[in-house]
This record gives C-alpha cells, structure tokens and sequence, in this order.
C-alpha cells in the first residue's frame, strides 16, 4: 500500500476567498454567518447563511465562460487553482496535471441555476423566454469536476460524487484509496456547493432543519439552545498526492491520510442513527490500522441540529468511551457548506495536526447533557498526532477520514 499525504488546500468559504485566509479566521474563532442576500424575501423564515463575498470571477472566467457555469463550479475552479499552486503543480515548462485526477462531491450541484431557469418558465412572459441552452450541462453534479478538469488540462479520472453532506468528504476517501492502492499518484479532491436559493433554504427549513435564531449565534453545535443549521455555501479541494511523488518533487507535506471509512445507516431518510455512525468510525479506524486510543481529536459533523449532534455525541462517546478526546465544530463559524464543509474540515483538520491547534466551537455556552462530550469551546494548542474527521449526510450516508501529522520516517 501507498502512504497518501495532503500537499495543497484551496478554498472559497463564508469567512475568506482563499484557504489561507478562512483557516485564519477559524484559528481566531471568527464567524462568516450573516443575514441572507441571495433571496431577497421579506417573509423568509430563515435569515441566517453562509455567504461567500468579495470572489471575482473575472480572473479565472472569460465573459463567455461565465455565462455557462453555475456558482457551485466557479467555486470549485477558484479552490482548485489554489490547491495546485499551493501543491507546486502549476508550471509555465511542463504540466504535471494532465496525468492527474479529480474526484468531486456535492449534494446539490447546479440548483442555483435549474432555480433561475425554472421562474423563467413560470413567469407570466414564459412564452417569450428562452431557457439558457446551458441549463443542464450546468445542473449536473459533474459540471463542477469536468469544469475544473477543463480549466486546469486534467485529462485522468474525473468523477463527480453525489452522497449528500458527505460527498467531499467520500471524495477525499475514494482519491485516498485510489492513491493507496497504486491506481494514481496525484488526485484533487473535495467539494463545491452553491445552495443559496429558496428552493434549499424552503426545502431544508420545511423539514426543520434550519435554524431560525438571530445570524450571530445561530450555529451553535452542542448547545442546549440550538435549533437547527445554517445552509452555507463554497468550496474546499485536497491534492492528495503519493508520498514518493511528493518527496521526488520536494513540495511541503501538511499532513497524511490514512484511513477512510464509508458505510450506510440503511434506516431512515432524515434521521441519523447511533449505530451507523459508530460503524464509519470504527471502519475508518479500523481501515487505519488503529485504535480509538491513538486519536487525539475529533473534528465533529457538528451541525447544530438537535437530534443530529445529540446521535453523533452518542457515537462518539460509544466509540471512544471515557477517554475525553478533544472534539470541536467549525460550522460553528462556516454554518454548512453541505459537500464543501466535509471537504473543509478535513483541510482544517490537517491544518490542526501540523501547527498543533485545536479550532474551538464558537457560539456554544451551555453544552447539552445529552451530548456530554470534551466539547472544545475556546482555540486551545495541543499536540496532535492524529486525528478524525465526520461526515454524516441524509439517507444515512456517513464518510470518516484519519488523518495523521506527517513523518518522513
């Protein structure tokens, strides 16, 4: 088996338009949730998002090609340029990308666009509307992969992943073992998203997902008070790279992956189960070649909804028993990004096993006692050595990562 090592991140999240930027703001517990623009509706009973600000498309998109491509796929083109300059992969003599790959989750892909497109079709001057001859290669989930992969030359694996809020984290899995495997030596990895529309912020508030508190403290993940997520936007890519190849080229390591676990609850639509999350965990640990006790952190799904941090304190708890280990939520600060924060959390993860840095759950004052864990509510420095990450998405899809500090040895 091949070691897998992260060697660039980029991202375009609610806190900045660079990774660099947003780790930042995480590492000083700042928050990038604000009153909503994107829908202008006074009756909206949900007023708190995750917007992405201050991103141009302008030096990435001609104005050609921004016409044909959905928000969602901007911000994955703007993290995966970052990523790979980031990894050292951008060259003006030779480009090392064509070989490479992309893997890509999201949840819900172009739905911004199939929005606009459909109240063009309702509107009283339907007749007289022409939809955008763009609408469906813009909708697809793919359209953000093969959009990076046309925009950077990638000419390797391309695939785009559907598997609700996990699917930047089953990205980042699936490219891990591929790698690991021998099957490719440089993959870029992660998750765009660009829900922002009233068709997400009316579909997952009717199902009482979302938070309906004031933008300041609306994300608050193991608080007593919370009272559901808030839907955010952006977009976070990996270059997950073979050790030897990173070595050969002498570029940074931030950190190594190595264990993903992916499984199903096969229980219910919406509501998590206790038994599923314990399952991708101890898999992810067990595909590690690890045990509970050798974790140092644990970077929670956290998303501030009741019954789902109640479920995945139970898990963790189950899973590593009395031991205490450190766990902390940074959609406490992003909100949820769907496919992008499980891309995005891992980044952080990785992020706070090399400079040693525990992000802290802002926002949260009373934890629940149902969700008696170590909840990290302050940024602490700690030493890290090894770490997880989760993801728990509807239909029961969870994705579990490892991640360790990097040694050469």
């Amino acid at each position: 088996m091949k070691r897998v090592v992260i060697t660039g991140i980029g991202a375009v999240t609610p806190l900045a338009a660079t990774f660099d930027t947003s780790w930042e703001s995480v590492k000083q517990g700042l928050s990038g949730i604000s009153i909503i623009t994107r829908v202008s509706d006074t009756k909206l009973k949900w007023k708190a998002a995750g917007e992405v600000h201050n991103l141009s498309s302008d030096s990435h998109l001609s104005a050609k090609e921004s016409k044909s491509i959905d928000p969602f796929s901007l911000f994955a083109i703007v993290a995966s340029s970052e990523a790979v300059e980031c990894a050292g992969l951008i060259s003006n003599n030779t480009n090392p990308l064509l070989q490479a790959g992309i893997l890509m989750g999201s949840s819900r892909g172009g739905v911004t666009t199939m929005e606009k497109e459909f109240i063009k079709l309702s509107s009283k001057t339907a007749s007289h509307m022409r939809l955008s001859p763009f609408v469906m290669p813009m909708s697809t989930i793919s359209s953000a992969t093969s959009s990076v992969a046309m925009k950077l030359g990638i000419r390797g694996h391309c695939l785009g992943i559907s598997n609700a809020c996990s699917s930047g984290t089953n990205a980042i899995g699936e490219a891990f073992h591929m790698i690991s495997n021998g099957l490719s030596k440089v993959l870029i990895a992660g998750g765009a998203e660009a829900p922002l529309c009233r068709l997400c912020i009316e579909g997952y508030g009717s199902s009482g997902a979302l938070s309906k508190s004031d933008p300041e403290e609306a994300s608050r993940p193991f608080d007593v008070r919370r009272n559901g997520f808030v839907l955010s936007e952006g977009a976070c890519i990996l270059v997950l790279e073979e050790l030897e190849s990173a070595l050969r080229r002498n570029v940074p390591i931030i950190a190594e992956v190595i264990g993903y676990g992916n499984t199903c609850d096969a229980s219910h639509p919406t509501k998590p189960s206790v038994e599923g999350e314990i399952m991708a965990m101890r898999t992810a640990l067990h595909d590690a070649g690890i045990s509970a006790s050798d974790v140092d952190y644990v970077n929670a799904h956290g998303t501030s909804t009741i019954l789902g941090d109640n479920v995945e304190a139970q898990a963790i708890k189950n899973v590593f028993g009395k031991s205490l280990v450190p766990v902390s939520s940074v959609k406490s600060m992003t909100g949820h990004m769907l496919a992008a924060s499980g891309a995005f959390e891992t980044a952080c993860t990785a992020m706070s096993l090399k400079q040693g840095f525990i992000p802290a759950t802002i926002n949260t004052r009373n934890i629940d006692s149902a969700c008696s864990i170590n909840l990290i509510t302050e940024p602490t420095k700690a030493s890290l050595d090894i770490a997880i990450t989760n993801s728990f998405g509807f239909g029961g899809l969870n994705a579990v990562l490892v991640l360790k500090r990097f040694r050469p040895d």
